[in-house]
């Protein structure tokens, strides 16, 4: 019976300890929700840290809930996003979307078009490191494209 409970043990434990980690909290404020003037769907931002004259780059949280995505933009400075939670989608003009999980970083190349979002079924969380110049706000990313990433379609 000790074979037995070791592994109901190590369960048990496992169980706890993943209870623990997903009640963990943000250490983050999860910001103010914007307005949907860029963007389809709820968005929260909160500034972690703006530019000033020592340091040329913001520092913000985004979370998405499911199905918000970003307008087409660009960022005259660059940003790179680090995922800390959920998955996403990022994908540059004229090449195939990609998904992006917790823990990737993504590198938005000065000057290219792009847009990021939550899937369609899971939100997504990322800090976003951008150079200090106003990001330059495209047209909206087209619904059903957005709805048929993930379909095969090699467009997508």
């Amino acid at each position: 019976m000790q074979v037995l409970k070791r592994p109901i043990l190590a369960l048990a434990l496992l169980a706890v300890a993943g209870s623990a980690i997903a009640n963990k909290p943000n250490i983050f404020a999860e910001g103010a929700k914007a307005e949907n003037v860029h963007h389809v769907g709820d968005v929260w931002l909160g500034h972690a840290s703006r530019a000033d004259e020592t340091y040329d780059y913001n520092i913000a949280v985004a979370k998405f809930a499911p199905g918000a995505r970003l307008d087409w933009h660009l960022h005259p400075a660059g940003q790179q996003l680090i995922v800390v939670e959920g998955t996403g989608y990022y994908q540059e003009r004229n090449a195939p979307v990609q998904i992006v999980r917790k823990g990737d970083v993504v590198k938005c190349t000065p000057g290219v078009e792009h847009w990021h979002a939550a899937t369609p079924d899971s939100g997504v969380t990322y800090i976003a490191i951008t150079g200090n110049e106003p990001t330059q706000w495209l047209e909206p990313v087209d619904a059903e494209m957005y709805l048929n990433v993930g379909s095969g379609n090699p467009d997508h």
